[in-house]
């Protein structure tokens, strides 16, 4: 009786049967060699060759050991941006920002395609927000442009913001650089959204374009006098349907604030201008403004003063972070700040304190 009900309860539902048999990999070697590329890594004169030879996929591959954090990437970025230098510098690049929902994707889009349309290769990196709870990021532009992905004049590099101030992902403006090496014309950089230190896009564009809505409220209100004042020109967007005569009104409002602030060092005079992405009106207007800009400092030597200003700041800038980065990957660093916290929590030390003391010991070393 025993042994029966055993028979039985192998028969049981319960029995785990024996699952469908893997099927057999039928190009085992091609598996191999995509694995034993995979672990290659690339020369820095490879990239830097296709990259010049005007490469998208190795100018992606750049921009990525750019904004790469192992060490071991950051000593060959640095290589591919040396290398791609002699072949930079021969764009218009153009910063784009505005209030959340202004639509900056939808805007970029229509501009791109009709620079592209001229015979212009244009270059779109785009900082998407990051989250400052997981450090994630959706990293949707290139879902947003569907037209201008498609275009092959085009390139659209979305990056995380990270935690860098403006929205200005923390290696953007050597990603400026592969791309003009690519042969990329004009750059597009879009940031997050609009603050105080949007200061950052200023300091490696040659022209700022700031987006707004009109019917939104009080259009000045939501516009802090540091981006005005940054501003070549203000657009007004979705100027269509019934909110044009709103958005014409919004154009007087802006020109008499922007009549406000004082002259700018480039003699330039900001223009406000009205359009309609979405129905890709009033995007050639845009256009001829800094086209017209770029002629004016051109002949009185600002654009390329300009230039030279913000190398000197990002040599500044990249000292300043590369001291942080040496700090804060200093193993006795480290440790010391960890016991240092501990310290500061149960008021056994003042945060002053424990901090000088952190930093006795950095410069002894």
């Amino acid at each position: 009786m025993h042994s029966s009900n055993l028979q039985m309860n192998n028969k049981s539902a319960l029995k785990e049967n024996e699952g469908v048999e893997q099927p057999h990999i039928t190009n085992a070697n091609a598996i191999q060699r995509f694995q034993q590329r995979r672990k290659q890594r690339i020369s820095t004169e490879e990239i830097i060759k296709r990259i010049t030879n005007h490469d998208k996929v190795a100018l992606s591959q750049g921009i990525t050991l750019i904004e790469s954090l192992n060490q071991d990437h950051h000593k060959q970025a640095e290589e591919i941006i040396q290398g791609c230098l002699p072949f930079a510098n021969n764009s218009i690049r153009i910063g784009i920002t505005g209030v959340p929902g202004v639509g900056k994707s939808t805007f970029i889009e229509s501009f791109g395609q009709l620079l592209t349309a001229m015979g212009k290769k244009v270059a779109v990196l785009a900082i998407d927000p990051s989250s400052s709870i997981t450090k994630g990021s959706i990293l949707g532009d290139k879902t947003r442009m569907e037209e201008l992905v498609k275009d092959p004049n085009a390139y659209i590099r979305p990056s995380a913001s990270g935690d860098s101030l403006g929205g200005v992902a923390r290696k953007t403006r050597e990603s400026i650089i592969l791309c003009e090496a690519c042969g990329f014309d004009t750059i597009l950089v879009e940031t997050v959204g609009v603050g105080q230190s949007e200061t950052a896009v200023q300091s490696m564009v040659d022209f700022f374009l700031l987006l707004n809505l009109a019917g939104a409220g009080d259009e000045l209100q939501g516009i802090k006098r540091g981006i005005m004042e940054m501003a070549d020109a203000v657009v007004i967007n979705k100027a269509d349907g019934e909110n044009v005569k709103r958005a014409h009104q919004a154009k007087l409002d802006f020109n008499r604030a922007l009549h406000l602030f004082p002259k700018k060092p480039s003699d330039w005079t900001p223009k406000v201008t009205t359009c309609s992405a979405l129905q890709n009106t009033g995007i050639q207007e845009i256009w001829d403004i800094i086209e017209k800009y770029c002629e004016l400092t051109a002949q009185n030597n600002y654009f390329q003063n300009r230039r030279q200003e913000q190398n000197q700041y990002w040599m500044m800038e990249t000292i300043n972070e590369n001291i942080l980065m040496n700090f804060y990957n200093h193993q006795g660093i480290k440790s010391l700040i960890t016991e240092n916290k501990k310290a500061v929590q149960n008021n056994e030390l003042s945060p002053f304190a424990a901090a000088h003391k952190i930093l006795e010991f950095y410069f002894k070393e």
